[in-house]
């Protein structure tokens, strides 16, 4: 039971080092801003559907053994196009280059300036590379050595940060529909996503460590996801504080760097910019490695092993590195739109993952997967200016960005009629 307890702990640590990467460092702080007066009832929203909706599809990659097997009654085709779909928006597109970006514009732009941002993204992912090309060490890495120094710098900032706050808890609130800010922002950090691939190599660890046995491996996994969906509640209700202390001084159109840089130069001062930086340089590194990692594993194994795990890991780091160059506000402006497409019928999945030994027919899950991504597509296209935005607002729970929902379940119970099946004899 005490080894139990050990493994959990350390894949619990990693967990969180994982989920904690650039969008969790930047997305808190700016919520608090936004939701000033109701700050605690955006980060609620934000709590849930970042880590909430994260760890619920861990549970469904363990009911279902891997991660594949919560997108594969969809189709093969289609189960194979979304997690594709899923593993590039965090790994190579978008998530991974925005690590880079993040630890430049935060960790090496406060204290050398000047210094090269194309030199830095080729010594970023070299590290990135060294420390991923071992594949079966990577979540002690990160859970032993890497994690314990970044919750230690975290906590510090935190603490100075609730004793001594920069200002009052503001009477305004800068956001007109809090709720929907706060789910907003738990959706820009990805973590849903990486969940399903972060399953690959915490499923993996477990088992290495000797838990093969189904009631183990539940028990080892239960509590990793306890350890690190504490340490994040602490982490992100301190960081959305910390804006909302800061929240009398600036306005909306603040850059989130420069928000946070200038947060821990209020509590902290010159030095606490230099502590800072090797936290955010800490927190981006272990999600770069663990998003990687995760990533070359995938499309190895959707290969059939035709592409080895170095040479991808090779290919990701190169193909991130020339993304990152982007820049941090440009990454995250671009991230939106797709994860408005991605999100939907990927947590329709997880959601009917739950369902697998009651539902019989896989059109239900082929059917409620594609409203929802008809209906999200049709939401990002009222984004662009196609006339269907009174459409999706009269939607129900619109206002809180799940419009997707009704049509899922409408084309979800179409799905189950028996119209068009073959009698068995």
């Amino acid at each position: 039971m005490n080894r139990m307890r050990g493994d959990s702990l350390v894949i619990g640590f990693a967990l969180f080092s994982m989920f904690f990467g650039a969008g969790n460092v930047i997305f808190p702080p700016y919520l608090g801003l936004s939701c000033g007066s109701q700050w605690f009832l955006g980060f609620a929203c934000y709590y849930l559907a970042d880590i909430g909706l994260a760890l619920l599809a861990i549970f469904a990659i363990l009911h279902c053994g891997d991660s594949q097997g919560i997108t594969r009654r969809a189709g093969r085709g289609a189960s194979a196009l979304l997690m594709s779909a899923i593993v590039l928006c965090i790994g190579p597109m978008l998530a991974i280059p925005r690590t880079a970006a993040l630890t430049y514009e935060m960790s090496v732009g406060p204290l050398v300036s000047g210094f090269s941002p194309v030199l830095f993204s080729v010594l970023f992912f070299l590290l990135i590379f060294l420390l991923c090309v071992r594949e079966s060490a990577v979540v002690d890495i990160v859970g032993k050595i890497l994690t314990p120094v970044l919750l230690l710098g975290l906590l510090a900032l935190i603490v100075k940060g609730v004793l001594m706050p920069i200002g009052p808890v503001p009477d305004r609130v800068l956001v007109e529909n809090v709720p929907f800010t706060g789910i907003e922002a738990g959706y820009q950090t990805m973590d849903v996503l990486a969940a399903l691939v972060f399953g690959i190599i915490i499923l993996k660890s477990a088992r290495d460590k000797g838990h093969t046995g189904s009631g183990d491996l539940y028990r080892v996994v239960a509590g990793a996801a306890l350890v690190a969906g504490t340490a994040l509640l602490v982490v992100y209700l301190g960081l959305t504080y910390l804006g909302v202390s800061a929240s009398r001084f600036f306005g909306l159109d603040v850059p989130r760097t420069f928000l946070v840089v200038s947060i821990v130069r209020n509590l902290m001062g010159s030095w606490g910019i230099g502590l800072f930086s090797v936290v955010v340089a800490l927190a981006c590194i272990t999600t770069a490695v663990a998003l990687t990692s995760s990533a070359a594993s995938y499309f190895s194994q959707l290969s059939d092993g035709r592409l080895s795990y170095p040479i991808l890991v090779g290919l990701v780091c190169a193909f991130s590195a020339v993304v990152s160059n982007v820049g941090l506000e440009q990454i995250v402006a671009i991230a939106a739109p797709i994860l408005n497409i991605v999100y939907p019928p990927t947590l329709v999945l997880i959601f009917l993952a739950f369902c697998d030994g009651i539902i019989r027919t896989d059109r239900v899950y082929r059917f409620a997967a594609l409203g929802a991504f008809l209906t999200s597509l049709l939401t990002a296209a009222a984004d662009f200016g196609l006339p269907v935005a009174d459409l999706m607002s009269r939607m129900p729970l619109s206002s809180l960005g799940f419009q997707w929902v009704l049509p899922a379940v409408v084309c979800g119970l179409l799905g189950a009629l028996p119209i068009g099946r073959r009698r068995r004899r």
